[in-house]
C-alpha cells in the first residue's frame, strides 16, 4: 500500500500543471527566488549521474566554472553506485566536496544548489525539469525534452510560470556554423526550402547496451518506483533501467536520441514550430536482442505554415544501426541549390540551370558558392578540450543563469522539437497517418489522440 501511494503521488506531482506547494514536495520556500547576484557564486547539482554527465556535461560546465564563478556541490541519482561514482568524480575534478543526495526532494532541500544539470532517463527529462524549476531551481535538460505530450504540456507550463533559466540539451543551436547556416537561410539569400534530407547511421550493435552493468546492478540498490514516475507500473527490469533507450515508453529510441537534434534545427532555420504530418515506418531488422524500439526507420514530414497548404516542404529523415555509410547527413535544398551542414557549404548543385529555365520562359537561378565556415564567428569556448558545441551550449546556459537572458535552446525549442518527436513515435508505433492538433496541443495518429 505504501508503495502503491507513493507511486500515486510522485505520478500527479509529476503531471499536475496547476501550482505544486513547495512546502508539500520539501522543498524550502524560500527556493521560489534563488536568483544569484552578479558576483555571487552559483552552486551546481546533477541529477542523474550518467556517461553523457560524466564525459561531457560536467568537463563543459568545469572547464569555465571559475572564469563564470560557478561551482559543483551536489549529485542526485537513486542508484548508490553512481551516487556515490559521481560524489567521487566531481570531488576529484572539482577540489570540493560534494553531497550525494538519495533523491531530488533531498537535493532540493539544500540551500547550496542553485542550478541543476539534468542527464537521465529520457523519459524523465521534462519531468525532472518541471521538478527542478518549482523548487526555484535553473537547469540544463538534456534532449530529448519529452516523450509524451502529457510531460511536453505540463513541463513547459511550469516552466514558463516559474520565469526560470532553462536550457535544452540542443546543442547545434550553440554551434557557429549552424548560427551561420541559420543566418544566411532566414536572410532570404538562401530562397525557399523545397526539401530537406537527413540520416544518422551507424553500424553500431552495442549502442545503448549495457550488459555488463545489467548483471550487476540490484533492485535493492535503486528505487524501481521513483525510477518509473509516471509510466506504468511493471517488475523490476535492469534493461529497461540502464538500456532504456531500447524500450517503449522509457525512450523513443532513434527519435528521441538521434532526431530530435536534426529536425529541430529545421524549426529553428525556418521559424515553423512543428510539422504539418508525418508518416514512418521502420522495424527490428537485424538486432534481435529484445529491444523493442527500432533498430530503423524512415520518416517523412510535411512543414509549412499551418494556414496555407500551397506552401511548403518536405523532410525525410532516415536512420539505421545495422550500416554506417553515408553517415550523419543534413541537406538544404532550394530551387537553386543546396545548403549542405556536413561540408558547411552552400553551392549550386541541382539548382536550376539555363537550359531547363529558358523553355520555360523562366530565369536560371543558381546560388553563388559560399563557405559558411568563413562566415562563421568564432564559438564562445571553441578551445575548450571537449567537445566544442556541447561546451558552447554550456556556457551559453551558464552565462544565462547570469544575466536571466534567454538561452539558445529555450523551453520552446524543447517543446517543439518534442512535437515533431512524438508525432514521428506516433507514426512508428500506429502505421497511422499522424497530424498536429494546434488547438488542442495533441497529437493525433489517424484522427484519434496518441496515447502510450
Amino acid at each position: 500500500m505504501e508503495k502503491t501511494k507513493r507511486r500515486d503521488f510522485l505520478k500527479k506531482a509529476a503531471l499536475s500543471t496547476a501550482a505544486i506547494s513547495i512546502g508539500a514536495m520539501g522543498f524550502p520556500a524560500s527556493s521560489y527566488s534563488r536568483i544569484a547576484g552578479a558576483n555571487d557564486r552559483v552552486n551546481l547539482g546533477i541529477v542523474g549521474f550518467s556517461n553523457r554527465a560524466r564525459y561531457s556535461l560536467i568537463p563543459a560546465a568545469l572547464q569555465q566554472a571559475k572564469e563564470l564563478n560557478f561551482q559543483f556541490t551536489a549529485v542526485s541519482d537513486i542508484w548508490n553506485r553512481r551516487r556515490a561514482e559521481g560524489a567521487s568524480f566531481l570531488k576529484e575534478k572539482a577540489g570540493n566536496k560534494i553531497y550525494a543526495a538519495r533523491n531530488n526532494e533531498e537535493l532540493y532541500e539544500r540551500n547550496d544548489v542553485d542550478a541543476v544539470i539534468i542527464s537521465t532517463a529520457d523519459f524523465q527529462h521534462a519531468l525532472h525539469c518541471k521538478e527542478a524549476v518549482e523548487a526555484g531551481r535553473d537547469a540544463y535538460v538534456e534532449k530529448p525534452f519529452a516523450e509524451t505530450m502529457e510531460d511536453n504540456k505540463a513541463a513547459r507550463e511550469a516552466v514558463e510560470k516559474s520565469g526560470k533559466i532553462v536550457q535544452i540539451g540542443s546543442q547545434r543551436r550553440s554551434g557557429a556554423n549552424y548560427h551561420a547556416a541559420s543566418n544566411f537561410i532566414r536572410s532570404g539569400k538562401f530562397g525557399d526550402i523545397v526539401m530537406v534530407e537527413m540520416s544518422w547511421n551507424v553500424n553500431q550493435p552495442g549502442r545503448w547496451r549495457l550488459p555488463q552493468l545489467t548483471k550487476e546492478i540490484q533492485e535493492k540498490d535503486t528505487d524501481w518506483q521513483r525510477y518509473l514516475m509516471n509510466r506504468p507500473y511493471e517488475k523490476w527490469d535492469p534493461r529497461k533501467y540502464l538500456e532504456y533507450r531500447l524500450f517503449w515508453p522509457y525512450s523513443s529510441g532513434i527519435p528521441g536520441q538521434w532526431m530530435s537534434h536534426q529536425i529541430d534545427t529545421v524549426h529553428w532555420f525556418t521559424g515553423l514550430e512543428h510539422p504539418r504530418s508525418v508518416a514512418a515506418n521502420g522495424g527490428i531488422y537485424l538486432w534481435k536482442d529484445g529491444r523493442e524500439n527500432f533498430d530503423t526507420m524512415t520518416a517523412a514530414f510535411d512543414y509549412g505554415p499551418a494556414d496555407d497548404n500551397t506552401k511548403g516542404f518536405q523532410v525525410v529523415y532516415s536512420s539505421r544501426f545495422t550500416n554506417s555509410a553515408g553517415g550523419v547527413k543534413e541537406i538544404y535544398y532550394s530551387n537553386g541549390g543546396e545548403l549542405n551542414m556536413d561540408t558547411n557549404m552552400v553551392t549550386p548543385k541541382g539548382g536550376l540551370e539555363k537550359e531547363h529555365a529558358s523553355p520555360m520562359g523562366m530565369e536560371p537561378y543558381l546560388l553563388p558558392e559560399i563557405s559558411l565556415t568563413e562566415r562563421m564567428q568564432a564559438a564562445t569556448g571553441a578551445n575548450t578540450g571537449v567537445d566544442n558545441m556541447t561546451a558552447a551550449h554550456v556556457r551559453n546556459w551558464m552565462e544565462c543563469v547570469r544575466s536571466r537572458k534567454k538561452p539558445n535552446a529555450d523551453i520552446v525549442a524543447g517543446y517543439n522539437h518534442s512535437v515533431a518527436n512524438i508525432m514521428t513515435t506516433a507514426a512508428l508505433r500506429t502505421g497511422k497517418f499522424v497530424t498536429f492538433d494546434r488547438e488542442r496541443q495533441e497529437v493525433l495518429a489517424g484522427g484519434e489522440v496518441f496515447r502510450y
